[in-house]
């Protein structure tokens, strides 16, 4: 008994020391950390109305395991955007304020004051601090996890799920943020007056700085401010936000409206000049150009051209805004009887969205080179002609274009790519490299085999490239540098032509272009009629008026409808579109409200979808391998002998 009570008291004082020990917690996080950590606040703050001190719980020690992070989370609930928006692409318009924010703020000093409650200056705004070094000086700081996989949610996200609402934002800061040497210690009531004021006026809402009378004008002024932001013109191949004015971009880009001059050039150069041009192009939906008039001096001259695009593959079902491109691209292909080279670039979406997994300790490469396959086959059942049609995936035909890549690589600096694309040090090499390798299909030497038929010097073969305006300045780029990989006498020095589309709008709103991560602003290709038919009458925004009566008298907004809108993509017949218009437009006739040009688009978009299904359920993973390996493509169609020129008219006696 008693060895039992000396055993039992033992094993109780084991337990009391095992209670009596504290998990070490983590280190402390780096001055830089601190410092970034601020400046998310006040970016945050800004972009989605909140106070810059509305955080829900710590700093969350992300440093621990990867250097120089952190993740802030903070509450949405008094955000001065009322109603708050439930729609992802809000959400991710949202954090793409924040990452211009933290942009602009890089680079800027950071002053800390002492006293009861520590505050620190960052951005021109001051926010409540807890103890431990700040950096004097921030560095670059880069939103990153904003993208989730098929096992990891995004780290960097909104989150509206029941009582939580808030917004996580995990960053990453750059280790050259000044070491602080010394603190301002000041006393809170001995705060710079001037620093105030800036900061009410940058922000707007710190509560415990300003009284409520102030805080609440300053949130109309500042909430009138975020959304003259909101609209402002963001365009570039990573981000399209806002009302998108295409007269400027032409004017910003330095490229050519399509003149009515250069279309008809254009359409009788085609093999059959009796048929129309598309109605992309009879719309002025593909309305600028680089150099098409040096492709129209091509096909008159008798010399060679061949077609460029690409697609990347994010998701397995593509929606309505990817097919206009490649509708586009047929039509070109069977207008000229051309050579197309499609580029499927699973390599960018990689270094991009691509994740490290540390279950199976391996990245996901492999996910995006099979999304390659599955867009491929909606790719196919656009109708191309396979005789003339090569799709390659960037990850196995890469070796053919090395050469050419290589050259890119030495023609471009670094710093001319960053002034392009953005990259700063967060950027991976493979992202700061891959312009290049979206630029190297420019050439035709880059297809020795594919384009091995065209006649003539293939180092001499102009290419043509229909793409997105947002995609230029990829080719701004190359162009710069297209004469180093082309011999003097090409007919555009090397230099790839481009015609431009206008973005296809979201069914949110004629404003930037419709995304995949957001499944009620697109229509996916794998809808069926039942979700075509909900979205359009659920989620298309409306030009219409409130009432029957004003409708009757005022019309339809046009520009603002997106149904309309998108029958000017889809619908073939232009005069049935110039009737929806005219009846729509001045709200009289068969089609002057909104439920019938509504029940217009869906009868249109259930046909052409289920068509698109129906030709992509006949391609088997036999014919994907055909349609991508490497072989000779047919040669260009003759273009018929242009007629003779009428006789001149006797000279006068």
């Amino acid at each position: 008994k008693t060895h039992k009570r000396r055993r039992m008291a033992s094993s109780s004082e084991k337990v009391e020391e095992k209670k009596k020990k504290v998990r070490p917690g983590p280190p402390p996080a780096p001055a830089a950390v601190l410092a970034a950590s601020c400046a998310v606040r006040v970016a945050v703050a800004k972009a989605f109305g909140i106070s810059p001190n509305a955080v829900v719980g710590a700093l969350q020690p992300t440093w621990v395991s990867e250097a120089l992070t952190g993740k802030v989370t903070m509450s949405v609930e008094a955000s001065s955007r009322v109603p708050f928006p439930k729609e992802g692409w809000a959400h991710a318009a949202m954090l793409d304020m924040v990452e211009r924010e933290l942009a602009g703020m890089a680079g800027g000093s950071v002053r800390v004051f002492g006293g009861e409650r520590r505050l620190a200056a960052v951005g021109g705004v001051l926010v409540e601090c807890g103890p431990g070094e700040i950096a004097s000086r921030l560095g670059s700081v880069a939103v990153v996890g904003r993208s989730g996989t098929e096992k990891k949610k995004p780290e960097s996200t909104v989150l509206l799920a029941g009582k939580k609402r808030t917004v996580s934002v995990k960053f990453v800061a750059s280790d050259d943020s000044a070491p602080r040497v010394r603190e301002e210690e000041e006393e809170e009531g001995e705060v710079d007056d001037a620093l105030l004021e800036s900061s009410r006026l940058a922000l707007g809402a710190v509560a415990a700085l300003v009284n409520p009378e102030e805080a609440e004008a300053a949130r109309v002024e500042e909430a009138t401010e975020e959304e003259e932001e909101e609209e402002a013109m963001v365009v570039d191949p990573f981000t399209v936000s806002g009302k998108v004015d295409y007269d400027k971009l032409v004017r910003e880009f330095g490229s050519q409206v399509l003149s009515a001059g250069l279309l008809e050039r254009f359409r009788r150069a085609t093999v059959d000049p009796t048929r129309p041009l598309h109605r992309f192009v009879r719309r002025n939906i593909f309305f600028s150009h680089r150099d098409l008039d040096k492709i129209c001096d091509c096909v008159e001259g008798g010399l060679s051209f061949y077609l460029y695009t690409g697609r990347g593959p994010s998701s397995s079902a593509m929606h309505l805004g990817h097919l206009v491109p490649f509708m586009m691209t047929q039509w070109l292909q069977e207008a000229f009887g051309v050579p197309l080279v499609i580029q499927m670039t699973d390599d960018e979406k990689f270094l991009w969205k691509g994740a490290y997994d540390e279950s199976s300790r391996s990245y996901n490469l492999d996910h995006y080179r099979r999304l390659t396959r599955e867009n491929a086959k909606d790719i196919i059942a656009c109708g191309f002609d396979k005789a003339r049609t090569f799709i390659f995936s960037d990850c196995e035909y890469v070796g053919a274009m090395y050469p050419n890549i290589a050259k890119i690589w030495k023609s471009i600096t670094y710093s001319q790519a960053r002034a392009a694309f953005g990259f700063d040090g967060q950027s991976n090499i493979g992202q700061s490299a891959f312009p290049a390798i979206q630029a190297a299909p420019s050439f035709a030497t880059s297809f020795p085999t594919p384009l091995s038929r065209l006649p003539g010097d293939l180092a001499h073969a102009a290419c043509l490239i229909p793409c997105a305006i947002d995609q230029d300045p990829y080719f701004r780029l190359t162009r710069d540098v297209a004469h180093k990989l082309a011999p003097p006498t090409h007919t555009l020095h090397g230099k790839p032509a481009l015609i431009h589309s206008k973005f296809f709008p979201p069914l949110q709103g004629s404003k930037g272009k419709m995304s995949s991560s957001d499944h009620n602003s697109a229509i996916f290709l794998t809808d069926s009629p039942a979700d075509i038919e909900r979205k359009i009458k659920t989620h298309a925004f409306s030009g219409g008026r409130e009432t029957a009566k004003q409708q009757r008298e005022l019309g339809a907004d046009l520009d603002a409808d997106v149904s309309y809108q998108w029958l000017r993509f889809f619908l073939d017949d232009d005069d049935e579109l110039d009737a929806i218009a005219r009846d729509y437009g001045s709200g009289k006739g068969h089609y002057w409200n909104t439920s019938a040009v509504k029940a217009r688009l869906i009868v249109l978009l259930q046909d052409l979808v289920a068509r698109h299904q129906a030709r992509r359920d006949q391609i088997t993973e036999q014919e994907v391998d055909d349609w991508m390996a490497v072989r000779p493509l047919a040669p260009p169609l003759h273009r018929p002998a242009a007629p003779p020129s009428p006789p001149a008219p006797p000279a006068s006696t």
